[in-house]
């Protein structure tokens, strides 16, 4: 337990320093005064300020009287970290510096950098892993980079059909296929040619996951429709895909772009109904992950990481009240207004959103506790 919180406490900090540094970083250069990027949540423990070229101590929780200067700050709750910019809650109206102040792009750049910084941070994380040897799911390495090989290749499950017969027996995306009736496969294709030749039968399926193995019956479909197996399962080779250091940014830029595309994919199918609502995890669920993925190895975890970094960044795009994505709409309806947008509306708008997400939040997490229980 004490591992799995360490772990999950890391994890969602660098994810969460990612993300804010990316807005620290536009907001300061758009001219915005920045007053505060800390690491943790408040109350502070203490921060650091420069003032006239020297570093003073700020202790606690009280205000500093030179708001022109940033505060570094660390606090007392370990989960993440925040930035605080002048008048990101449309207050300081008559402030240059304030961010409601600043022009459009400024703006627009300032609210879009998080995300971009989680891009970065997954596209980092999975280029160094591609050096190392990154667990991934291909048929053909060659699709990557000419330079890219896969070793100790397995089976991989990448996808299910819902409703069809692995998804209901329990199979996962995820699972490695150790076995199928006793039988070993040296690739995917070859499964894929033993199960389609035996529709209709019940397949004793060994399969590995995270660090379990598990014995999962499947009775398959005798007449599946002709762009479905009689299972329900999309197989994949499965290994370590390893490139030479001068390729692995492209590889890994190619990665994160093929990542980015199967989770908006997934996000798709999700609403559509095509995966089901219990498959959703919120804070418990990704602690409990992200512990038994730390168990396997730092490579898995920096994969690990590299995802939840992806799905950080595209939840905070989405055209929603009080995320990113959704002030970024405000504020495009502002440059097509020609005007300044109701500020009280804005806020009444981005107050509601977030209330919303928490009580959504409590709801997730509920069921991730009772899920545990």
């Amino acid at each position: 337990m004490l591992f799995t919180a360490v772990i999950f406490i890391l994890v969602l900090g660098v994810l969460v320093l990612a993300h804010e540094s990316g807005h620290f970083f536009a907001a300061k250069k758009s001219g915005m005064q920045v007053e505060e990027f800390g690491f943790g949540f408040p109350p502070r423990l203490l921060g650091m300020q420069k003032i006239a070229g020297k570093w003073k101590v700020v202790w606690g929780h009280k205000e500093v009287a030179d708001k022109e200067n940033t505060v570094y700050s660390v606090n007392w709750i370990p989960f993440g970290g925040f930035v605080r910019i002048l008048g990101e809650n449309n207050e300081e109206k008559e402030n240059p510096k304030s961010f409601i102040n600043r022009p459009f792009f400024g703006r627009l750049l300032t609210l879009v950098a998080g995300v971009g910084m989680n891009i970065v941070l997954a596209w980092v994380l999975l280029s160094a892993a591609l050096i190392i040897g990154l667990p991934a799911g291909i048929d053909n390495p060659k699709d990557f980079s000419k330079f890219a090989k896969l070793e100790n290749v397995q089976i991989g499950v990448d996808g299910l059909v819902k409703d069809y017969p692995a998804e209901k027996a329990g199979v996962m995306p995820g699972d490695i296929i150790l076995s199928v009736d006793g039988r070993d496969f040296t690739n995917a294709s070859e499964l894929r040619d033993y199960i389609r030749s035996r529709a209709g039968q019940l397949f004793d399926l060994k399969i590995k996951r995270l660090n379990q193995e598990e014995d999962i019956r499947v009775q398959s479909l005798a007449s599946p429709p002709a762009d479905q197996g009689p299972t329900g399962m999309s197989l994949t080779s499965f290994g370590k895909l390893t490139v030479p250091w001068y390729v692995a940014p492209y590889v890994g830029a190619k990665a994160t772009a093929i990542q980015t595309v199967n989770i908006f994919d997934g996000l798709q199918r999700l609403l559509r109904g095509k995966i089901s609502l219990n498959s959703v995890g919120g804070p418990v669920k990704i602690a409990q992950l992200t512990g038994e993925v730390g168990r396997m190895g730092i490579i898995y975890l920096m994969q690990f990481t590299a995802t939840l970094s992806l799905n950080l960044a595209i939840l905070n795009i989405l055209p929603f009240p009080a995320l990113d994505g959704g002030r970024v709409v405000l504020l495009l309806v502002e440059k097509m207004r020609g005007r300044r947008n109701n500020q009280q509306v804005e806020q009444w708008i981005n107050t509601v959103g977030f209330v919303f997400l928490i009580l959504v939040m409590i709801l997730v997490t509920i069921k991730d506790v009772k899920g545990f229980l």
